[in-house]
């Protein structure tokens, strides 16, 4: 049996366009059902399913899975949600011939292929989407409708590729593990390089593969190696093992207030348009992608990666899991726990802000999971982006929603089971001390626990407990700022060639999200004040949706 690959010829494809703005996109696209398929300019190149859905255009990211190379079977697999494809083609013909809805949060179903017209050019973007035997065409070619092959009832698309079933049929267990980079492809020119990862065991977060820096090279020409971003950057032997000197300062590790791309000089808070703007973000990325957005940003606020010489030797430590520990680290474990706090109230709002049916805010939870499942140790490894999400989930106000969560019981079962059997009790176990923090199954440990012990909030429960409890914390806390070195390798490992989204990175951080929940002017109130009213406003947004009886 001939097993579809991920490099078939995806230029061939009449609804795929190359690289495309999402703008551009959306002007192509007129009635609902009409869709497309392009490289994303902003994601790397990565593919993106483009269409409307009453009245409105949608953008939905497909996650490319790398597996483990094998003779005559799939070198990658493509999903929007749960199944997984062997290639693209597969999984445009099950959505397309199915009338299946590309998430269940939209429901948006399509039909109607948008076509690409004009002569394709090929760009970078293949190369990412693509691991087969290097291409002999030339850059630019015609390619008439007319002459595209076609089956059946279906004008415009291909021939259906074989289903992942009889694929996966033919697989082991060992062919589903993932390895940090792309399978290599005989080279056409030397544009770039990947690292070698021989020494580095596969992580099941390293999804994206990294994509050589092509811009408006011809196939003659060869492409300079790119440069690595901060968070790739090798970190310094002997920064890395310096000794503790007298700190000059406390350090803040929140990036400046800068012109932001989605929110204006002056914002009042919770402004629909941004949030409009928000829940597309979202809806177009992959937990798994959204959960490396996550990793990134909370890797540079707890100062573990994109620390430098400077802070470095104004704090007297490396890292900022050390300064954690220390008393001039006071200014840092402040700033985490009002991100903590801030991010559980950000995600519990994408919950009570659906004032829609009940199976959109079913739909809700349901993503919140999702990304949980993302960020658990042995994914992400970003233990205080699930303890903000699983805040979030667990908040009085999302937590009393009792028809909601019957409907994700309903609708959503294996993300119901999932957080009652797994999240819950691992979240559970990680507050007390006693849940996974070794590096490399944790690439971020979970600090709030000795963050709240340090800040001097006492242990809750009965005293031998208590007493056992602090312990392990303090236990934990030497022990995260002796392994601090080997976190920062497993996080640089994890975001090897990651190349994020700007505006969902911007969407993650505290200065954002502050000024989003509170307004430009409220962002400045004090933390008790700001947090306390927006638990108000929570409550009656609970409420509302679920009235008490």
């Amino acid at each position: 049996m001939q097993v579809p690959q991920d490099g078939e010829d995806l230029a061939g494809q009449p609804w795929y366009h190359g690289l495309l703005s999402r703008q551009k996109a959306e002007a192509l696209l007129q009635q609902d059902g009409d869709f497309l398929v392009r490289a994303s300019g902003s994601r790397g190149g990565h593919p993106v399913i483009s269409c409307r859905w009453r009245g409105s255009a949608l953008h939905f990211e497909v996650f490319r899975v790398a597996l483990r190379p094998r003779p005559g079977r799939p070198t990658a697999l493509f999903q929007l949600e749960d199944e997984q494809f062997p290639s693209m083609p597969a999984l445009v013909h099950s959505y397309v011939t199915g009338r299946r809805p590309l998430s269940q949060a939209t429901g948006a179903v399509v039909s109607r292929p948008v076509t690409w017209q004009g002569p394709l050019r090929r760009s970078f973007s293949e190369d990412t989407l693509m691991d087969g035997p290097a291409w002999t065409e030339p850059l630019a070619f015609a390619m008439p409708v007319s002459a595209l092959p076609r089956t059946g009832s279906d004008p415009v698309l291909l021939k259906a590729p074989a289903p992942l079933g009889t694929v996966a049929n033919s697989l082991r267990a060992s062919d589903g593990q993932l390895q940090a980079k792309a399978p290599a492809k005989p080279p056409r020119t030397p544009s770039f390089e990947l690292p070698d990862a021989s020494e580095r065991p596969p992580t099941y977060c390293e999804l994206v593969p990294r994509v050589p820096c092509v811009q408006g090279t011809s196939l003659s020409q060869s492409c300079p190696e790119p440069e690595a971003p901060w968070w790739e950057a090798e970190e310094d032997e002997e920064e890395e093992n310096r000794c503790f000197t007298r700190p000059q300062a406390e350090i803040s590790f929140c990036p400046p207030d800068t012109s932001s791309c989605l929110l204006g000089p002056q914002n009042r808070p919770l402004e629909p348009q941004v949030l409009h703007t928000l829940r597309g973000l979202f809806l177009e990325h992959h937990p798994g992608s959204t959960a490396l957005h996550l990793l990134l940003v909370d890797c540079q606020a707890t100062g573990l990666l994109g620390v430098t010489r400077d802070q470095r030797g104004n704090m007297g430590v490396s890292s900022g899991l050390e300064l954690l520990t220390l008393p001039h680290g006071r200014r840092l474990r402040l700033e985490l726990l009002e991100r903590h706090e801030t991010l559980a109230l950000a995600g519990s709002l994408a919950v009570l802000g659906c004032s829609g049916p009940l199976e959109e805010r079913a739909a809700a939870l349901r993503g919140l999971v999702e990304l949980a499942l993302a960020l658990r140790p042995g994914a992400a490894g970003d233990l205080p982006g699930l303890a903000a999400v699983m805040g979030a989930l667990l908040m009085p106000q999302v937590s009393r929603l009792e028809h909601t969560w019957r409907q994700l019981r309903r609708s959503h079962t294996e993300a119901a089971l999932a957080f009652e059997q797994e999240l819950k009790p691992l979240m559970r176990a990680l507050d007390e001390g006693a849940g996974p923090c070794d590096p490399g199954e944790v690439a971020l440990p979970h600090v709030a626990p000795m963050v709240r012990l340090l800040e001097g909030e006492e242990v809750a429960g009965p005293l031998d407990e208590s007493c056992e409890r602090l312990l392990r914390t303090l236990h934990g806390a030497r022990h995260m700022a002796r392994d601090a070195p080997k976190f920062r390798k497993v996080a640089a490992q994890r975001l090897r060639g990651f190349r994020p989204n700007p505006e969902l990175r911007e969407a993650l951080t505290t200065g954002f999200l502050r000024r989003l929940l509170w307004g430009s002017r409220g962002a400045g109130a004090p933390r008790a004040e700001r947090f306390g009213k927006f638990q108000r406003v929570l409550g009656v947004l609970s409420q509302r949706l679920e009235p008490d009886s």
